[in-house]
């Protein structure tokens, strides 16, 4: 054997030994497990010693998933976290502080796919939580436990059980009063607001929509005057997920949980999956007097922006409603491009039972305000 081709293959070997080393070593490892985000400096009190509250801030924004998913932080979300510690820090010296922050779902990609937590989306939260020490409250998307409306569904049970992993130090555990037994379904009280989060993914379950029914039939509302549900579908929107299509998560938050939320009044709904922003109106009348419901629709905390595709079916949700006088008003409709829907997340100010809703855009949108005036009053009853 001449000496090049000697070479060449001990070349060649060495490569197959590194190879199969490499195998033998990946095969032997353990599987990579989903760091949980670290707990906030600052949670908030046990819920009977906050009763007294009626003033402060809160945040909520939603779909925070991207590119660099899996490989390095989210880039997007990044600035959006930027801004955010910029907010708190401005309203810490205020009467009003920001004391939480709601996400709606699709943190990652691939909810299954531990590398996507790790890399990509822990440590952005942990600014918020460790860093700013704000309590953060995670409702799970389509992205991180499939759509899937089956509870045993194996792409399912792995993602959430990465997400169950990442929000350990967050969410009620299991076992507590507000959280809903092997469930991502929990609630929180803070002040005279009550948090309620469920997983619109399996918004048909009648586990968790009696769970949730049992929590806000049993609210003491002398205390909480303001309800608040925050999911992954919008009841309506007009993007790529909305107009003429009505997907099964949505039809069944429309025809199961509308009717509840307005039997108990619930002040406002906070959900994304369009990466968009936009705010509809369901007002109603019942025995007790004219109210409203606004339905908040921000999906732009990163991941791929969306734009107007078309107003939604409703006919069939405006006849179920008939008997309380159902109407809705689109009352911010998103841009027709892209361009126009910049990454942005929302303070909420509460203020007794008036809220204040201001929209902050980021990095290009900043100055992003589809309200006139920048901020916009929510009243209780039927009209602004």
């Amino acid at each position: 054997m001449s000496s090049l081709r000697r070479y060449l293959f001990l070349v060649i070997l060495a490569g197959v030994v590194v190879t199969l080393a490499a195998t033998q070593q990946q095969a032997g490892a353990p599987a990579e497990t989903v760091r949980a985000i670290a707990p906030p400096t600052r949670p908030i009190p046990a819920e009977g010693a906050s009763a007294s509250v009626t003033k402060f801030s809160f945040i909520a924004y939603g779909d925070t998933r991207g590119r660099q998913d899996g490989t390095a932080l989210q880039y997007e979300h990044g600035m959006v976290v930027d801004s955010m510690l910029a907010t708190i820090k401005s309203l810490d010296a205020t009467d009003a502080p920001v004391k939480f922050v709601l996400q709606s779902g699709d943190a990652v990609v691939n909810g299954g796919d531990a590398k996507q937590w790790n890399r990509s989306f822990v440590d952005l939260i942990n600014r918020l939580t460790s860093g700013a020490g704000v309590p953060y409250f995670l409702a799970p998307g389509n992205h991180d436990v499939t759509a899937s409306a089956d509870l045993n569904a194996a792409g399912r049970v792995n993602g959430l059980k990465n997400y169950i992993a990442a929000t350990a130090q967050l969410i009620p555990p299991d076992g507590a009063s507000r959280r809903l037994a092997g469930y991502p379904t929990y609630a929180f009280g803070y002040g005279n607001t009550f948090i309620v989060a469920l997983d619109s993914n399996i918004a048909g379950d009648d586990i968790q929509f009696n769970w949730v029914k049992a929590q806000l039939e049993g609210l003491d509302r002398a205390r909480y005057v303001n309800v608040i549900a925050f999911f992954h579908h919008p009841v309506f929107s007009s993007g790529p997920h909305g107009g003429s299509t009505v997907e099964a998560a949505t039809l069944a938050i429309r025809t199961r949980y509308a009717p509840l939320f307005r039997a108990h009044h619930v002040r406002m709904t906070i959900t994304g999956h369009e990466h968009l922003y936009e705010h509809w109106v369901e007002r109603y009348e019942d025995a007790s007097g004219k109210h409203r419901i606004d339905h908040v629709v921000t999906g732009g905390g990163g991941a791929p922006l969306y734009s107007y595709q078309g107003e939604p079916a409703t006919r069939d949700f405006l006849a179920a409603g008939k008997e309380n006088k159902v109407a809705l008003e689109h009352l911010v409709k998103p841009g027709m491009t892209a361009g126009e829907n910049p990454y942005h997340y929302v303070v909420l100010r509460v203020d007794g039972d008036d809220v204040q809703l201001e929209v902050v855009g980021v990095d290009w949108g900043r100055g992003f305000s589809p309200y006139r005036g920048g901020t916009l009053k929510l009243t209780k009853g039927g009209t602004s």
